[in-house]
């Protein structure tokens, strides 16, 4: 409150002008409080959009970007997402100190889920970086793309569907549900950003759920469309955006592939993109792009980088209502039966978790093979003539 209104509300005498006055000061000081913020409290952790759905086609892809920005801020109960935003959210618990709840029900999962993936990290699959530890190629010829995926014995005549979840680790709710109620053979990608990220991904490889990071790329309104401090950028130097990926690529180990968060402008950015992809490939980790952008390019930056690539077919939720998301479901299914194989990308809401999980329970039955990213990747590089990968490696360590 100003001087002058404190002088004006001090002048008037009497108890009922006291009384008067406090209840005005009161109700002031609770409005600012309430646009401005709590000066105590502690500013958003991350900021999450939701891209468009691409449209596959032999050469260019739509480059225009949906943007639904959200400020994700701690709060004490689980808000549904309504139709026309993203999701609020609930921060992950932050562990006591000397303790970590979450990882240790992550290894208490993986002993007695017969679905559980190999804690993280393996030896020999990291090295000494200047943010934390990052992947690297053991010195047995190990990478972490396939110490790290998740092995599949499906049958390879079916058409074979892989599903990635992002915005993994924003919001608890849903991503408790998602690691609880998705099939294991669908992934789940997280936030760099997320709060306690490791303990997040130990307990989705504990429930069988091959992982992803996801990268912040330039998007075309940036930086009014910011994705955080350590978004690639198109006209930033190979060093620069060496220096961002390394300190996104060590928050966190056990994932086998980072993605795009956004970057419709950095994709269209062959040599920018053909740098992460490089460098991504010297570490063993491959990369799965969501599609947005310029299709020929990515793929161009791909081959150039030699590097294990995917691009996913669809974005399954742009309208995240229950019957849209059935609508591009379907045309997974279609996708899939034209092509062999096919992708497809959600984002963190609970409608999506829901009808993925009841989309689930029938795919068999009618003629599909739900595997991991992994694997459907592995198909398609081996049908563009790429480098042969395979999940032996995960296999044995299974």
């Amino acid at each position: 409150m100003s001087s002058s209104t404190f002088s004006a509300a001090s002048a008037f005498k009497g108890p009922a002008f006291a009384g008067l006055g406090a209840a005005l000061f009161f109700a002031l000081g609770a409005t600012l409080i309430a646009f401005l913020g709590d000066a105590d409290g502690r500013p958003p952790v991350a900021r999450q959009a939701l891209g468009p759905a691409p449209v596959v086609r032999a050469e260019e892809v739509h480059t225009a970007e949906v943007r639904r920005p959200v400020e994700f801020t701690q709060t004490d109960t689980e808000i549904e997402p309504s139709l026309s935003g993203a999701p609020e959210t609930f921060e992950a618990p932050q562990p006591e100190h000397g303790s970590d709840p979450a990882r240790a029900e992550a290894e208490h999962a993986g002993q007695t889920n017969p679905e559980a993936l190999v804690a993280a990290p393996l030896a020999g699959l990291t090295t000494p970086g200047p943010s934390g530890p990052l992947p690297s190629i053991g010195p047995d010829g190990t990478r972490p793309d396939q110490a790290y995926a998740r092995p599949w014995h499906g049958d390879p005549n079916m058409p074979m569907i892989s599903v990635v979840i992002g915005g993994m680790g924003l919001n608890r709710a849903v991503t408790e549900a998602a690691i609880n109620d998705l099939p294991p053979e669908v992934a789940l990608s997280f936030a760099p950003y997320s709060r306690d990220l490791q303990s997040w991904i130990d307990r989705a490889r504990a429930a069988g759920h091959e992982v992803l990071i996801e990268v912040p790329m330039e998007p075309f309104d940036y930086p009014n469309n910011d994705p955080g401090p350590h978004t690639l950028l198109a006209d930033a130097t190979n060093a620069e955006n060496s220096r961002r990926l390394y300190w996104l690529m060590s928050q966190a180990t056990g994932y086998f592939a980072m993605t795009n968060y956004l970057g419709a402008r950095f994709s269209t950015s062959e040599p920018a993109l053909e740098h992460v992809m490089t460098t991504l490939e010297e570490r063993g980790v491959a990369f799965l792009h969501d599609g947005t952008g310029r299709r020929s390019t990515i793929e161009a930056a791909g081959d150039g980088a030699q590097a294990h690539w995917g691009i996913a077919d669809r974005v399954l939720d742009e309208d995240p209502s229950p019957s849209a998301v059935d609508d591009r479901l379907l045309t997974l299914e279609a996708l899939a039966l034209q092509n062999g194989s096919s992708i497809g990308a959600g984002f963190a809401y609970r409608s999506t978790v829901d009808q993925i999980a009841r989309w689930t329970e029938g795919l068999e039955a009618r003629g599909y093979a739900l595997a991991p990213p992994s694997a459907v990747m592995a198909r398609q590089q081996a049908e563009r003539g790429g480098p042969a990968r395979t999940a032996s490696a995960a296999e044995n360590r299974h």
